[in-house]
């Protein structure tokens, strides 16, 4: 059995959603696991605010997570179209990893979800994506040939599945969003499958 990290910040449960949905996806492929795992939050000095071990959800991710697994897919809400702090400080901690070129030619995807359709969806995704890159990862995103791309009239986009909060419950996700978040678990999934063949 293989691993592919899902790991993500989440402040009011829809990048958490996501990100269960994206476990979904991943664990439906035959010898494939998710690995869910979160950050915690940091303070304006950039330094833990949170314990060593969250009070419930996923455990808070590793640089070892980043080793063990196969692929990883980030997600993060957007924050003036940009990563959440809590998550560019979890990547900031991985120059050790980096260095010893640990993730070098593992898939990777990324999510985030946005209160408002303009919200910086495709920037917040893009943000992720270039310490994936720096990392020597394969960026994996969702092809028009995911139907739910075109149709959707919520979040969703080539780069990966996203949210929009909108006047909804923030963890309310639409058929599109979750279809979508599944579909990106099943291709880094598959991907690293074929990779480690």
């Amino acid at each position: 059995m293989s691993d592919i990290l899902v790991v993500y910040h989440s402040v009011g449960g829809a990048t958490a959603a996501l990100a269960r949905e994206i476990c979904h996806g991943v664990d439906a492929v035959a010898g494939m696991a998710s690995r869910l795992r979160t950050v915690p939050r940091v303070s304006t000095i950039a330094e833990a605010v949170e314990e060593d071990i969250p009070e419930s959800g996923p455990p808070y991710a590793t640089p070892a997570d980043l080793v063990e697994c196969s692929g990883i897919i980030m997600g993060s809400p957007s924050r003036f179209g940009n990563m959440d702090a809590s998550l560019k400080y979890f990547l900031d901690s991985t120059v050790s990893e980096w260095l010893a070129h640990a993730a070098v030619g593992k898939p990777a995807g990324v999510f985030t979800s946005t209160s408002s359709l303009h919200g910086g969806q495709e920037t917040t995704l893009l943000t992720m994506a270039m310490p994936l890159l720096h990392h020597g990862m394969l960026l994996v995103g969702l092809p028009y040939s995911e139907q739910a791309i075109s149709r959707t009239t919520t979040g969703g986009t080539p780069y990966g599945p996203s949210h929009v909060t909108w006047n909804r419950t923030n963890d309310s996700l639409s058929d599109d969003e979750r279809e979508l978040a599944r579909a990106l678990g099943k291709r880094v999934a598959s991907i690293a499958q074929r990779l480690r063949a």
